[in-house]
């Protein structure tokens, strides 16, 4: 084949002796050629497509996560009247914040594992100056006790002893007691 395309006679590749069936020789090469471009044609159809197809067992689809894991135990920790910075802290940065209402932030989470159908959340919390006021969505808050944070708390952290380190006992040769 590449050297049909170098200008030489097909019996001269095909080791016949001249004039021996050329046209019969150009009839195979142009075949065959016919053929390999119908079958890379429809390989290469079938690879494009393929992982597109639901219905091929035994493909694993992964799982899509998208927007701000949302989850009960944290609309739980909200509070009313916690400042914005406190609700970042627990829920994190809001997904939407609308630029015509700043005091409304949304927190949307989809998921959808494998070849099961999309899940989709949201929670809408909207603020009163720089507090939360009220929360809409697809979560209610529980009925967490509230923390009481005390004013005056010391620990006291019992002495551990532990076994002396070979540099320790190497630095104690070379020191004195009375230090």
């Amino acid at each position: 084949m590449f050297l049909l395309s170098r200008g030489m006679a097909p019996s001269d590749v095909l080791g016949w002796p001249i004039g021996y069936d050329d046209v019969l020789a150009n009839a195979l090469t142009h075949h065959n050629m016919s053929h390999i471009r119908f079958v890379v044609l429809i390989l290469t159809l079938l690879l494009e497509g393929g992982c597109s197809f639901d219905w091929i067992p035994f493909v694993f689809r992964q799982d899509i996560h998208q927007g701000n894991v949302i989850t009960q135990e944290m609309v739980d920790q909200l509070r009313p009247g916690m400042t914005q910075r406190q609700v970042t802290y627990i829920m994190g940065a809001p997904l939407l914040v609308d630029p015509f209402h700043d005091n409304r932030w949304d927190y949307i989470y989809s998921n959808q594992p494998g070849d099961e159908p999309r899940v989709q959340k949201s929670v809408t919390l909207i603020f009163k100056g720089e507090s939360l006021d009220q929360l809409q969505g697809d979560f209610r808050p529980g009925t967490l006790p509230s923390i009481e944070m005390k004013k005056d708390s010391s620990v006291e952290v019992p002495k551990i002893d532990r076994e002396k380190t070979v540099w320790q006992m190497v630095a104690d040769l070379f020191t004195s007691e009375d230090e």
